[in-house]
């Protein structure tokens, strides 16, 4: 089942988030997976559950969770070329990002040697790729380690908290909330937001595009993104059905 926020920009407020879609068990063969939307931009997360860890974690007793993330090449209005061989340096950017923010939702790697791999691939981009992609995965790593769980592979899920990702900027001295592609490319200043569900933060990464910034003004975007992860979590815990 698909959960709404509400209608996007144009008439959409400075503070409101763009409409989110999560649609859980789109991969038939994946142990979690979900469909993702916010406004156009349109991210299919997968989680994968495989036996065995890397090598430098073997004979620990402890397993591993990585990300992988990709745009499909009419993701954009203009095609673009796969990634083949060595990736681009913004998706690698990217997919560490995304490997962070769903490490922290676990204290720890005490589930066996098993890898979760998770997988990221943008549908169709119309800014915030990386934070719909850190909220879905959210999504599919919970359903990916309870599917462990009814399958006795793990006696509990080792998921301590949720995380979902925003992005903020200012345009025109104006803060707003999830930015579209054509707000993100005039930004004056772009944020990407990652919170717990316990609202602490995982990862901030702010950048002055066309200038500076100050403290009071990084107090409004950090509030005005808090305000979007709040909503984004009620709307996991909606999709999740808990």
């Amino acid at each position: 089942m698909a959960h709404q926020a509400d209608p996007s920009r144009g008439t959409r407020a400075s503070n409101a988030l763009r409409p989110v879609s999560i649609e859980r068990g789109v991969a038939s063969y994946a142990e979690g997976s979900c469909l993702i939307s916010f406004g156009a931009t349109r991210v299919l997360c997968t989680a994968s559950v495989e036996d065995g860890v890397p090598g430098w974690k073997r004979g620990r007793g402890e397993g591993w969770l990585t990300a992988e993330y990709a745009m499909l090449p009419r993701a954009t209005k203009t095609r673009t070329n796969r990634e083949r061989g060595q990736i681009g340096g913004r998706t690698q950017e990217i997919q560490r990002l995304i490997g962070r923010s769903v490490r922290a939702m676990l204290d720890d790697f005490a589930w066996g040697e098993y890898t979760l791999k998770v997988d990221c691939d943008v549908l169709q981009a119309d800014g915030g790729t990386r934070t719909a992609a850190i909220t879905g995965a959210s999504v599919a790593v919970v359903d990916a380690f309870a599917w462990m769980v009814a399958e006795g592979k793990l006696k509990r899920s080792p998921v301590k908290r949720r995380v979902a990702g925003v992005s903020v900027g200012v345009i025109t001295g104006e803060p707003r909330l999830d930015l579209e592609y054509v707000e993100d490319v005039v930004a004056d200043v772009d944020m990407n937001v990652v919170m717990s569900s316990e609202g602490r933060f995982v990862e901030v990464q702010g950048t002055g595009e066309n200038g500076t910034f100050d403290r009071a003004e990084l107090d409004t975007l950090l509030a005005l993104a808090t305000k979007g992860l709040v909503e984004l979590d009620v709307m996991q815990q909606r999709a999740l059905g808990i």
